[in-house]
């Protein structure tokens, strides 16, 4: 039987992506391309434990400025807390029961944090695993805005973890300790990143298979085919570029670890053991990246124009539309 984890991650945000972040948590959208995991039709299940008083960005900038905090313009605001476990613990429980996990899961954070600094608590219900979305700001006892305070350095997060799960597996015992990000010295990559390359893959087979079929007798029609194709396919390499930019730093070697605390040796020999196959991930997404930017060399200049001039005038519309 595979062991069932207490999962706890936390992720801090600074500016504008703290309404996307609020976007997808509190569901403002109709569509969701970048997560076809959601379910639109079970959205009505999600449940909030603690509900939005406001926008989260202008309700932590109100709660800021109350404090009389200092901000930088790179100062995080937010941190967001998701917690869940293994998809087999959820298996054979009923939405009470549910809910009364994430409610005993919301009440070590409540321990550890002021209850006027808490944004959202939000439970998902419509994709796959259930999972719960805590946000807050990082505003300490004494009134100053500080997610290293709180959160802290990697072993303050060692330390947030084994506190967390000695919390839920007192009333559930047959949770195991979920592994910390912050001891492998990596950022973890959502599963989203890996779907959006694996979507990106695909047109790029299509692409590929609109260049192998180009003749004498059907170049103009295939030349239309592939602007239709590279008009989303272009702009998908250029948000994976950024995306795996982003994550290139979390595959720093763990040994300078060992330099700082000599008693995490044990931990360290798991945790490069363990870190081994999100490298091995990491470098196949670069990888097919590569690909992706490969092929943009084979599609004919005349079609390349094309898409500029498209771009160009598309550009011009908008601003007359905007000056109008």
């Amino acid at each position: 039987m595979k062991e069932k984890y207490a999962i706890m991650r936390f992720a801090k945000y600074k500016g504008p992506e703290i309404s996307r972040i609020e976007g997808h948590n509190e569901r403002t959208k109709e569509k969701y391309a970048s997560n076809p995991d959601i379910d639109p039709t079970r959205s009505h299940l999600n449940f909030h434990l603690i509900a939005p008083v406001g926008k989260y960005r202008q309700e932590a900038e109100r709660q800021i400025a109350r404090a009389h905090c200092r901000t930088r313009k790179d100062s995080i605001r937010v941190v967001e807390t998701i917690i869940t476990c293994s998809p087999g613990f959820f298996k054979d429980k009923g939405p009470e029961e549910i809910r009364a996990f994430f409610v005993h899961a919301l009440d070590f954070l409540r321990q550890k944090q002021a209850p006027e600094t808490f944004l959202s608590a939000v439970v998902h219900l419509d994709e796959k695993t259930p999972h719960m979305h805590v946000s807050f700001v990082p505003l300490t006892p004494d009134k100053r805005l500080s997610a290293k305070d709180i959160i802290g350095n990697r072993r303050s997060l060692i330390a947030w973890q084994d506190a967390y799960w000695k919390h839920v597996v007192a009333k559930y015992p047959e949770l195991a300790r979920g592994e910390s990000a912050s001891l492998t010295g990596r950022t973890h990559i959502p599963t989203q990143v890996f779907k959006q390359m694996a979507r990106l893959t695909k047109k790029r087979q299509r692409i590929e298979a609109v260049l192998d079929g180009v003749n004498p007798f059907n170049a103009k029609s295939k030349a239309d085919e592939l602007r239709h194709l590279l008009d989303d396919y272009i702009p998908g390499v250029e948000k994976m570029a950024t995306q795996l930019k982003k994550y290139k730093a979390a595959f720093e070697d763990v040994e300078t670890l060992e330099a700082e605390n000599a008693d995490l040796s044990q931990e360290l020999d798991e945790a490069k053991r363990g870190s081994i196959q999100e490298k091995m991930e990491f470098a196949k997404l670069r990888q097919e990246h590569r690909d992706a930017v490969a092929l943009l060399d084979k599609i004919p200049m005349d079609v390349l124009d094309q898409l500029k001039k498209e771009a160009k005038a598309d550009q011009r519309n908008v601003t007359e539309r905007l000056n109008k």
